[in-house]
């Protein structure tokens, strides 16, 4: 049976199941180096790894932006059969996302202090936290191409490719991390810094291998003269590509934001909840990635599809999505549940640290499934062009209902629980605006090719 011959959700589990354990395993690498750091160097070192987390993700939100716009481009020019359109959007992309890595790696170092300060963090990491910090923003550049890489494969239907080359990532980091803060082989004891010149290294080897295998394989976006002409900046396919990408960037950083004042309200309660805080993200990563993988496998079969002019099969596309997520994201949540202080014991030694991870993590565990139902639909919609009322929808639900919850709870009886409470009802809401949104106005609109 052919590719094309084949049900839709056999070939969407196709698709996913390498996306899905790409996005695993790119998680992995970041989790692998916290173990090493939180067994090997304490819940201090862990805490401080773990306050770059939301800034990380701040900085990064432009690159994860341009990169959904670039991909609903490339997803639609490539089910159209256009590919010298998809190198088009590729070159100016790629030049954008490297200029902006060095604005992003610049600005970052230059401001790290401050924004520490900001973050509230306690004095006994400061240092540690900056450290780690610099080392990875050195690395911004290679790290926003290596990003915007994967998803270019992704938009072209190609999940096995990254699938690779976060493997390489991830045994270059099992070897650099332990290496560097024990000192192998006459390397130097750089503590904490260590996690962040694995995953440096890790992306700039991953980069190496994608470029190496591409143009071994004749893939046809593999690095050729045709792309090489299209690396500049072409004002009307970045327009485009920031149309769709800016709304996306807007809601990434306002997580992000949201995200930051997170960790500042949980360093009210010490360093212990910090580190508590830094376990829960490293699980809750392994249920959303999934989630999130998705989003993204919904988001780029509907913009193929619009490409070949087939918006009939999107309505088919979502169902087979939602139920993916159903089953794979709850059967997840169930199995976090039942080794909740197992994953927990992962990353911390202090069994009353332990007891507030496991906790934290029991009270948002089971709202990710309606987190990964709402990024479905988002996914679906974007991938016509439509952004704005999902990034609003997004927005409200963060700003308007997670944080508040978040702040107001925090300081009642629930106090560190109450932080977490804030997930839950922010992913209720966005869901139901989302689906609601869906159903009345998006579904009676015309879908066009962009």
């Amino acid at each position: 049976m052919t590719p094309a011959a084949r049900p839709l959700w056999q070939r969407f589990l196709i698709f996913l199941l390498p996306l899905m354990l790409a996005n695993i395993l790119q998680s992995m690498s970041g989790t692998i180096n916290n173990i090493y750091v939180g067994q090997l160097l304490g819940v201090e070192s862990l805490a401080a790894v773990s306050l770059f987390f939301p800034i990380m993700f701040f900085l990064i939100a432009f690159v994860i932006g341009i990169s959904a716009g670039a991909t609903v481009l490339i997803g639609q020019a490539w089910g159209a059969g256009e590919i010298d359109r998809v190198k088009e959007v590729i070159g100016t992309t790629l030049t954008t996302t490297f200029l902006a890595g060095i604005i992003v790696g610049c600005l970052g170092t230059i401001f790290i202090d401050r924004i520490m300060l900001v973050l509230a963090a306690p004095l006994n990491i400061l240092d540690d936290a900056a450290r780690y910090a610099r080392v990875m923003l050195v690395g911004m550049p290679v790290f926003f191409i290596f990003l915007f890489a994967t998803s270019v494969l992704r938009g072209v239907g190609d999940t096995v490719t990254p699938l690779y080359a976060l493997t390489l990532s991830i045994v270059v980091g099992l070897t650099v991390t332990p290496a560097l803060i024990q000192g192998w082989m006459g390397l130097p004891q750089i503590g904490v810094s260590a996690a962040a010149v694995a995953t440096i290294l890790g992306s700039t080897a991953s980069l190496t291998f994608l470029v190496l295998y591409l143009r071994m394989r004749g893939h046809p976006i593999a690095p050729d003269a045709v792309l090489l002409r299209h690396l500049r900046v072409r004002m009307p396919t970045l327009l485009t590509v920031l149309r769709i990408g800016i709304p996306t960037a807007i809601q990434t950083a306002a997580a992000s934001v949201a995200a930051i004042v997170v960790v500042g309200l949980v360093n009210q309660f010490g360093s212990d909840a910090t580190a508590a805080y830094g376990a829960v993200n490293q699980v809750l990563n392994y249920v959303q990635f999934p989630a999130i993988s998705i989003g993204i496998a919904a988001s780029i079969f509907a913009a193929q599809a619009i490409g070949a002019g087939q918006s009939g099969r999107l309505p088919g596309i979502t169902r087979t999505a939602l139920l993916t997520n159903l089953g794979l994201t709850g059967g997840l949540i169930a199995l976090a549940y039942a080794f909740s202080r197992d994953l927990m014991a992962l990353f911390i030694k202090n069994p009353d640290v332990v007891d507030v991870a496991q906790t934290l993590l029991h009270i948002v565990l089971g709202s990710v499934v309606l987190f990964g139902a709402s990024s479905i639909l988002a996914g679906v919609m974007r991938a016509s062009g439509a952004v704005i009322m999902p990034m609003l929808f997004s927005l409200g639900a963060i700003l308007l209902v997670q944080l508040p919850t978040a702040v107001l709870l925090s300081r009642t009886a629930l106090g560190l629980h109450g932080i977490w409470w804030g997930y839950v009802a922010s992913f209720s809401t966005m869901l139901a605006l989302n689906a609601w949104y869906y159903l009345r106005v998006w579904k009676r609109q015309p879908i066009q090719k962009l």
